[in-house]
């Protein structure tokens, strides 16, 4: 099996890869490890944190959120993938791919957000709100970062009960990972990415970064 670790960031993404990723990439011969990088998350604590592990495992990367991203300035998710490359030696570039998550988490629940008809409380109205807001942008991805805007930001506008950690998860769950895959293609192409290095690292590696 392809030893694969994945440094994210916070509860929610560590019972993610947990819950969702590791179970699925296990069956596509890749074990899957979670590493909770931590809040305040920056472009040299990642770098940092990435050349630890690329001791340890056949390909490091990295699930954190462009929205929490500390000092990111004005660059773009991209960009901010490509500085943390630079700042990791070049023997570590065959097995060192950073992701960062546009724009958070919650991005994922957009994808078919009937699934939020399960919690508690929660309306046909409240349901409608939420894919009034999914009409508007051409995939969950786009969903926009501002503080008033982000996708996390909006759910708790109409679901103020919303648990980011326990319910998120479990609607991912519902959602499937097909469907959020099917509906966020950045996202699909990072598990490509993770599924293919079962077969071949630096070939799944340079396909990754020729998109």
């Amino acid at each position: 099996m392809t030893r694969v670790a994945i440094l994210a960031e916070g509860q929610t993404e560590m019972e993610f890869v947990k819950r969702i990723l590791a179970s699925h990439l296990c069956r596509n011969a890749v074990q899957a490890t979670g590493h909770d990088l931590g809040g305040g998350v920056t472009i040299p604590k990642i770098a940092r944190e990435m050349r630890h592990y690329c001791e340890s495992y056949d390909l490091v990367t990295t699930l954190v959120d462009y929205y929490g991203f500390s000092k990111k300035g004005g660059w773009t998710v991209e960009q901010l993938e490509q500085q943390v490359e630079k700042e990791i030696p070049d023997y570590f570039q065959c097995k060192a791919v950073p992701y960062v998550q546009r724009h958070e988490f919650e991005a994922f629940l957009f994808s078919d957000v009937n699934a939020f008809g399960r919690l508690p409380g929660v309306t046909g109205q409240t349901v409608r709100n939420l894919n009034r807001i999914r009409a508007r942008f051409q995939t969950p991805e786009d969903i926009n970062d501002n503080q008033e805007t982000a996708p996390s930001k909006r759910i708790v506008k109409e679901i103020p009960a919303y648990r980011k950690v326990v319910d998120g998860v479990d609607l991912a769950e519902e959602i499937t990972l097909d469907k959020i895959r099917q509906e966020c293609t950045r996202f699909h192409c990072w598990m490509t990415l993770l599924e293919d290095s079962a077969k071949d690292v630096s070939a799944a590696i340079r396909s990754y970064r020729s998109r």
